[in-house]
């Protein structure tokens, strides 16, 4: 996901996306610690676009932007 795509997500939609993102982070964590993750490098993505999320919601808090 593209910091482009994040930035025109209304915060409803962010929060949702945020809930979504550290749930399959945890169920990713899971998977490697019972050696069933395929690809190690989807932790890094998942947490790219959780910190990518994360910034764009407060980047608006500091605005005051309610999208």
């Amino acid at each position: 996901m593209k910091v482009s795509e994040v930035r025109e997500k209304s915060q409803v939609e962010l929060d949702k996306e945020l809930k979504d993102l550290k749930s399959e982070l945890f169920k990713l964590r899971f998977q490697l610690a019972t050696n069933q993750l395929e690809n190690p490098m989807k932790l890094k993505d998942v947490k790219k676009s959780i910190a990518r999320v994360k910034t764009v919601i407060r980047e608006r808090e500091l605005k005051g932007i309610e999208k």
